[in-house]
């Protein structure tokens, strides 16, 4: 390849090319060699050359940035912070409105753009490091004008900035597709929603893609749910490679496994049901960064009726109980149920999470079992101090006095147990709404049952447990 030229395309690249875009090109490259390399850029034209960084199907991340085929009106963009959602979106709207050249008409000629405010839509859809000036080629790049508050690209395609704080602005305009951005945020989002709806009515087909990381609402989990709304998901981690060195790691140890963490950074839909014995926000207050000292610490067990792989989990929760001043604490330290495990397996899982936390007693419902279970454990260990327990309530009446202690903020979590938390919160009043059946739960009600009724036996108990 000529040096001038080759020289000419490194100015283009950096003038015109996203970070985001160089580092797409640079991975895709990085599996070639060299001689595949130059083999590769010889054959392109200098404008096959010129445009490689923004051929967008080269280097989305699969399955995700990619709008779905097939018949759909909304396109729902769901991920963590960072995932790529709004390069997403700006790639989505660019090709709808450029055509086979600069001045070539696309399929579409009035985009809205929607964000929770006209700063954040300004700033973030229209001017941000991934917005739609940033990923388009310099022959195509659309112009902002600021004070109409409307990007106009070289075609004569415009796309017309709106607040959702702002839903009248919608009333009267009209359009043949929409981006949305952040909708789970909006403060007036149902009336901007309909207001946008109506305002769709140009063209053949007028579609919306909307990216936001998820939240609970009435407006999120309808459009979630309607029949024309597809959903392309994918966490933070998706889009490490463009992401700053170190951050994933830093968020992931603080915030990994918790409700926020698995909605930020997961990009899962994270909500309360109704009735629920559990609220996030509760299971979210009980959370602390270590274990306080204890005085005691037990294992509890809720075996399934079988051993085999369509078997229920094996429910072993360790938590621990700790004085602080009048008052007991119950602190939940680890869950480690095992999956359709044999007997024995889990038997022999329960005496070594008893060996590693110097747990003080193996506490097991014999409901199903009855002294198989502490036979299967005294078969592990002969010696083990063991308490077998039978359930005479169902399972939702004798988790509701645990969760009142919950309430009372005598329960901690000494970290994040993603699968335990979520049978908690899907324990409702009316009976558990999840799938299977609640074994983590029911351990973690036989652990903090066990160490509550035991608490004022341990008053006189002199020695103090550190962690």
């Amino acid at each position: 390849m000529d040096a001038v030229l080759q020289t000419d395309l490194a100015q283009e690249r950096r003038s015109t090319s996203t970070p985001l875009e160089t580092s797409f090109v640079r991975e895709f490259l990085s599996s070639a060699s060299d001689v595949e390399i130059e083999e590769l850029l010889e054959s392109l034209s200098e404008n096959a050359l010129r445009s490689l960084s923004y051929l967008f199907e080269v280097w989305a991340i699969e399955g995700h940035q990619i709008a779905p085929k097939g018949d759909w009106t909304t396109w729902m963009v769901m991920g963590g912070r960072g995932a790529g959602k709004t390069r997403a979106g700006a790639e989505w709207v660019r090709g709808l409105v450029e055509g086979p050249t600069p001045d070539a008409v696309g399929m579409c000629r009035r985009i809205a753009l929607v964000g929770e405010t006209y700063d954040q839509a300004r700033d973030v859809m229209v001017l941000g490091d991934s917005g739609l000036i940033a990923c388009s080629p310099a022959d195509r790049k659309p112009r902002w004008i600021a004070s109409r508050r409307v990007l106009v690209w070289p075609n004569g395609a415009e796309a017309q900035v709106f607040s959702a704080s702002d839903p009248e602005a919608l009333r009267g305009p009209q359009f043949d597709g929409a981006w949305c951005d952040e909708l789970a945020k909006w403060k007036k989002g149902q009336h901007a929603w309909d207001m946008l709806q109506f305002a769709l009515r140009l063209g053949d087909d007028p579609r919306c893609v909307i990216t936001t990381t998820p939240a609970p609402g009435a407006l999120f989990e309808e459009v979630l749910g309607e029949d024309g709304t597809v959903v392309t998901q994918a966490p933070t981690s998706a889009n490490m490679a463009n992401l700053a060195p170190g951050f994933l790691k830093a968020v992931t140890k603080k915030y990994g496994g918790t409700a926020l963490g698995r909605q930020e950074l997961d990009g899962e839909l994270i909500k309360d049901l109704p009735g629920a014995l559990w609220s996030r926000e509760r299971i979210e207050a009980a959370r602390v960064a270590q274990a306080p000292a204890l005085e005691r610490i037990v294992v509890a067990v809720d075996p399934p009726v079988t051993g085999h792989e369509n078997s229920d989990a094996c429910g072993i929760v360790v938590a621990g109980l700790h004085r602080e001043a009048d008052s007991w604490k119950a602190v939940i330290l680890a869950d480690l149920s095992v999956e359709a495990a044999s007997p024995l397996t889990w038997a022999k899982a329960a005496i070594a999470a008893r060996d590693d936390w110097n747990a003080d007693r193996v506490v097991a419902e014999v409901n199903q079992g009855g002294d198989l279970v502490e036979s299967l454990l005294r078969q592990v260990d002969r010696n083990v101090s063991y308490r077998g327990v039978h359930a005479s309530r169902s399972k939702q009446a004798r988790a509701e006095p645990v969760a009142a202690l919950y309430e009372q903020g005598r329960v901690l979590h000494a970290g994040s147990f993603p699968a335990l938390e979520d049978e908690m919160a899907a324990m409702l009043r009316s009976g558990y709404s999840g799938r299977g059946s609640p074994d983590r739960l029911d351990a973690l009600v036989w652990a903090v049952t066990d160490l509550m009724q035991d608490a004022e036996a341990v008053v006189s108990r002199p020695q103090v447990r550190g962690l």
